[in-house]
């Protein structure tokens, strides 16, 4: 659900953008009016993580299920290995879409109890190009609550879609962090992708242009035309998350959202037919 002061907003520029004339899905995404509108949704985005210089901000096309091959397209550099943690549907698929580009081992698995769980140990070949998890595997509702520890030098790639921008979020972690918009910052349409600047560059032969990061970093993800108008809405609700009080607040909102369900839940009927389930016998 997007904020009701969002939509109003989007509702009251809707046939003319600031005096423009124009409606933001008239203008060029290379004309000076939108421009300004993407590089104050990259400062506000930017400011929200708290994003360090040393890292770019892409806001791509594909949802994040492109990521899944444009991640090994992009952070393989040659090493031709790379190994992920799987939790559920969406890490499975992001397995099953790798191992076209690279040689694929499984780092850990809740498998064992129906991906019931978040594994916390990750065996990290030290020759591999990258970690890859799932931070919430919202079908089967496994969510990791903080960041894993990893002992190896290898950069740690996540899937943040489903929570991204419900909670602050140290990027500083990761190599790189992705995330569809539709969950919690605009439509359906635009991808953000996080990457650190040294792991660009390296795409291997043969990757498209447009989903190359360098390419599309250099182009400020203008290297084809862009989602202009879900970057303009995403853009003001990161305005209105800024106006909460940023990612702390929110936060605060959505475990207080959060404890309504689960303490419902827990005094329900539901809760106790999944107790006596629990202590039935075998």
């Amino acid at each position: 659900m997007l904020p009701a002061e969002v939509m109003a907003r989007a509702g009251d520029e809707m046939l003319d953008w600031h005096g423009s004339g124009m409606s933001i899905m008239e203008m060029s995404h290379r004309g000076k009016e939108f421009i300004s509108v993407y590089e104050e949704a990259e400062r506000d985005l930017r400011e929200l993580l708290a994003v360090p210089k040393s890292y770019k901000i892409l806001f791509l096309q594909g949802g994040a299920t492109l990521q899944f091959a444009q991640i090994p397209m992009n952070l393989l550099a040659g090493k031709g290995k790379a190994d992920y943690v799987v939790t559920g549907e969406w890490s499975k698929k992001a397995v099953k879409e790798a191992k076209g580009y690279c040689d694929v081992a499984i780092a850990a698995t809740s498998e064992d109890r129906n991906f019931s769980y978040a594994p916390k140990s990750f065996s990290v070949r030290k020759d591999a190009a990258y970690v890859h998890y799932c931070s919430n595997e919202t079908i089967g509702g496994v969510e990791y609550h903080t960041v894993p520890s990893l002992s190896a030098d290898v950069p740690l790639v996540v899937d943040a879609s489903s929570h991204f921008l419900s909670r602050p979020l140290d990027v500083s972690k990761f190599g790189l962090v992705y995330a569809g918009a539709q969950k919690n910052a605009g439509p359906a349409g635009l991808t953000f992708v996080i990457v650190r600047e040294d792991l660009m560059g390296k795409a291997q032969k043969g990757t498209p242009s447009v989903m190359d990061y360098k390419l599309q970093a250099d182009a400020d993800s203008m290297l084809n035309t862009c989602p202009t108008y879900s970057i303009y809405v995403a853009g003001l609700v990161f305005k209105w998350l800024k106006q909460l009080g940023g990612l702390p607040a929110i936060e605060k909102i959505n475990v207080r959202k959060a404890q309504l369900l689960y303490d419902f839940l827990d005094s329900s009927r539901f809760s106790g037919i999944r107790s006596r389930k629990k202590t039935a016998p075998a």
